[in-house]
């Protein structure tokens, strides 16, 4: 009886804490830069076995107000279309994936900026159902604490864009040599294009088929309402 009441009081306590710690936490990043995500600890240490890799963590938090229009409008048009207007899920994008998931076929875009936004901040790269029901409990935070401009800037500065690159700070200096205030569309079409795997495709060798998302990014990005946020 006593085991019974100590595991109950365990169990209890540390579902206490984890959801202040989890609350307070995304409070906090409603204001102050991320500082690291577990995404880059985990390069980093891949980095630090792989003899063939040399460790790289290249990030430079900005301000919304000193990124160019054009990439918050890229990764809109590119990977996420219904982004001011969900709740944090798209459901439509879910059933389709999940319908073609049985039939063997993968569907890109199910997941939306902010659940993508939750996976880099405050979880890990994971499949399992553990993972999935942490980041519907997050989005859900995420989406009643922050705003829409803030969710887009977070991810804009801690979204993985290359190898060791993470951030649209580092990857405009990285590929174009220039301050993401300085982006123009092309280019910011071309970082949005790499984003379903930044460190298989480079923005500066695009492939055909890369070329060929940008393209098709552009076009998107001709045809939506810009983005606003005051910029």
């Amino acid at each position: 009886m006593k085991l019974f009441k100590w595991i109950w009081r365990l169990i209890w306590k540390s579902a206490l804490y984890f959801f202040l710690l989890s609350i307070g936490f995304t409070i906090l990043y409603r204001f102050v830069p991320v500082p690291i995500t577990p995404l880059m600890v985990i390069r980093l240490f891949e980095q630090a076995f792989d003899e063939k890799k040399e460790i790289r963590l290249k990030k430079d938090w900005v301000p919304f107000s000193e990124i160019s229009k054009n990439a918050p409008q890229a990764v809109y048009a590119s990977e996420d279309q219904k982004f001011l207007d969900h709740n944090g899920f798209d459901f439509e994008a879910m059933e389709k994936a999940w319908e073609n998931n049985k039939k063997g076929k993968r569907v890109k875009g199910a997941s939306t900026i902010t659940q993508q936004t939750v996976k880099n901040v405050f979880l890990w790269p994971s499949r399992s159902y553990l993972r999935k029901g942490l980041e519907a409990y997050f989005t859900v935070l995420v989406e009643l604490i922050w705003s829409k401009e803030r969710i887009m800037e977070v991810y804009l500065n801690v979204i993985e864009m290359g190898d060791g690159i993470y951030g649209i700070e580092a990857a405009s200096q990285a590929y174009y040599k220039k301050p993401a205030a300085k982006l123009n569309r092309n280019q910011a079409a071309m970082i949005a294009a790499v984003l379903p795997n930044p460190r298989r495709w480079n923005p500066t060798k695009p492939t055909p088929y890369i070329i060929g998302r940008q393209a098709w990014i552009l076009r998107q990005m001709n045809n939506l309402p810009a983005i606003g946020f005051g910029i």
